[in-house]
């Protein structure tokens, strides 16, 4: 190859590895319009409280099971799960499969860019529902 289409050709490589990246980048926005689903059983922010499910403040390092007021399943309370983004993401995918016996009724989310949207949303909340930067 000439240098000018070599450069040219090394240019186009980068320009879609680029474009790739940043497909894949996670998006708190948007994770927040995800967590709307959720929404009708958890809680996040300053304000957040137990309900159908556990508040989801400081979610990633907790073990599962452990939100002080909740009554967990045993399944859950017993399953050695400590919340990180993988865990997350196979839980979230198919809770029941991830933990059976949980007593967590959702069918799943199955698409990967939203998963990681809503890890980011979620992400933003430490253990007393303060957002990152506030």
């Amino acid at each position: 190859m000439g240098s000018t289409r070599m450069r040219s050709w090394a240019l186009s490589v980068i320009l879609v590895f680029a474009g790739a990246g940043a497909a894949s980048a996670q998006d708190a926005a948007n994770g927040e319009k995800v967590f709307a689903q959720c929404r009708a059983c958890h809680q996040i922010g300053e304000s957040a409280k137990n309900a159908v499910g556990p508040h989801l403040n400081g979610l990633f390092g907790r073990k599962a099971g452990t939100v002080e007021g909740y009554s967990y399943s045993a399944a859950n309370k017993n399953s050695g799960i400590t919340w990180d983004e993988a865990t997350f993401t196979d839980y979230i995918k198919d809770p029941k499969a991830k933990i059976p016996g949980t007593k967590m009724v959702y069918a799943g989310l199955k698409d990967e860019q939203r998963i990681k949207d809503l890890i980011a949303f979620l992400k933003q909340f430490d253990t007393s529902g303060k957002k990152a930067g506030s």
